[in-house]
């Protein structure tokens, strides 16, 4: 099948990747990771990389080597990447070539890969969850096939270019469903049901073995999992992995974290299904309490069995509160990473 052509949105600093008509290719041979690539997922959403590095921003290493972002990630021992898509962004950035250069450069160094799809033209959450501009106006019916046409476009966009991602998820944060109003949870489940399950079946017409996942926000609330995965199994409602997010504090990370577990418990024993934590992160400025907690949190996943809670994803740990005043990332004001990150070597 004809490889889509594209041009690299960035050129890359460090020398290791060109643009090209064709595809991106590596100028130069990166080494072997000292890491298992496989297994339990330890990885990170860096999805903000391509427009950091647009607007200057560089990484480095702990003895100050100037290095490209996802390498260092690798070094550091994560073995996964997850990357947001927009439908059509005002900006651009996390739209779908955007996406596939970064994908392309997770693939190259050999991470396995997570695809986000928030089917909205900017952030889904549990406070918004906007149609896309140009869905605004379909019908029920139109909207599904939206979601459906979207998730294989994008899906299909990786395939043509050898990307085959492990995981999906469909939705971001759909706590109350998502493609507010039709597909409001509290409102109508089952009308969230059948546009989750446009994107399962999109999914899995692309990549039938990959692994499709529904996130929810708050994963120490049990009350709000059981509510809505109760209600989506009422509905017919399709999906492989139960996913989750936590971001705690200093003070309350101990108890949020074994809220957490006990729900994953719950979750495998009642649905029979694998769990795995989407997103979480900590002020980057108590980098030592960070560690402490992301080190106890992947202790214990791992502690239920890899086989059932899947892995562990940090959101943006590239990110200081120099970038767009994010505070929870794992990098210092220098462009190193914290010793939060020590966590995934473990």
């Amino acid at each position: 099948m004809k490889r889509f052509k594209i041009t690299l949105l960035v050129a890359f600093m460090l020398g290791l990747f060109v643009a090209c008509d064709e595809e991106p290719q590596l100028q130069t041979p990166l080494p072997e990771p000292e890491y298992d690539m496989s297994g339990f997922a330890k990885g990170a959403d860096v999805s903000w990389l391509t427009e950091m590095e647009s607007n200057g921003v560089r990484f480095f290493d702990a003895n100050g080597k100037q290095t490209e972002c996802m390498y260092l990630l690798r070094d550091l021992g994560m073995n996964s990447i997850r990357l947001r898509v927009w439908v059509d962004p005002t900006s651009g950035w996390c739209n779908k070539n955007d996406v596939l250069v970064k994908a392309w450069r997770a693939n190259q160094l050999g991470m396995r890969l997570m695809i986000d799809f928030h089917y909205s033209d900017s952030w889904a959450d549990p406070g918004q969850q906007n149609k896309p501009a140009a869905w605004e106006n379909l019908s029920f019916d139109e909207l599904k096939t939206a979601v459906a046409n979207h998730t294989t476009e994008v899906l299909t966009l990786l395939q043509e270019n050898g990307i085959s991602p492990e995981w999906v998820q469909v939705g971001n944060e759909t706590g109350n469903g998502m493609l507010w109003d039709d597909g409001r949870a509290s409102d109508n489940m089952a009308q969230y049901a059948e546009l989750n399950n446009a994107g399962y079946d999109a999914v899995k017409s692309v990549f039938p073995d990959a692994l499709v996942i529904i996130h929810l926000q708050e994963g120490n609330r049990n009350d709000l999992y059981r509510w809505l995965f109760d209600g989506l199994q009422a509905n017919g409602g399709k999906y492989d992995i139960i996913g989750m997010s936590l971001y705690p504090s200093a003070e309350n990370w101990q108890s949020l974290t074994d809220d957490m577990i006990t729900n994953m418990n719950d979750m495998i024993s009642r649905y029979q299904t694998e769990v795995m934590v989407c997103e979480t992160g900590m002020p980057w400025d108590d980098a030592e309490t960070a560690y402490s907690y992301l080190s106890n949190l992947i202790e214990q996943c791992k502690t239920i069995g890899d086989d059932q809670c899947l892995g562990v994803f940090y959101w943006e740990p590239q990110v200081n509160s120099g970038w767009n005043e994010y505070t929870l990332g794992a990098f210092d004001e220098s462009g190193k990473p914290t010793i939060a990150l020590d966590a995934f070597a473990e």
